[in-house]
């Protein structure tokens, strides 16, 4: 299961919670995005970082990713498919980690789960 953290931890829904606690991934260029959010909202993004280890959820039950040039090819191809619903690159980052890895890709956005695009998407909300 991937995702961005900071979305996951503010609004997960119990089942989420649930997924998460079996293990999930969160790919770098999607964790720059959430510290990037987190920064532009005031938190420092090195602590914020320190307190999700601290936690338990980076480097524990979220592991980090790294975004290869299969994710970068695959983010690539999924733009044609996904503009019309309005999917950033950061969203295509997600849903490439996920078609990587054969993982659910979970999201506070619905148009994700409106897409046919052969990735597991499930809402957090």
């Amino acid at each position: 299961m991937v995702g961005r953290i900071p979305r996951i931890v503010s609004s997960a829904t119990p089942a989420c919670a649930t997924v998460i606690a079996t293990g999930a991934s969160i790919c770098t260029v999607n964790l720059a995005e959430a510290l990037s959010t987190a920064a532009a909202d005031g938190a420092d993004p090195a602590e914020l970082a320190t307190e999700l280890t601290a936690r338990g959820l980076l480097g524990g039950a979220v592991t980090v990713e790294p975004f290869t040039t299969a994710d970068a090819i695959e983010a690539a191809r999924l733009h044609p498919l996904t503009r019309a619903a309005g999917l950033s690159l950061d969203d295509r980052v997600c849903l490439s980690l996920a078609r990587r890895q054969g993982a659910v890709a979970i999201t506070a956005d619905a148009a994700w789960a409106a897409l046919s695009l052969g990735i597991d998407v499930r809402p957090i909300r």
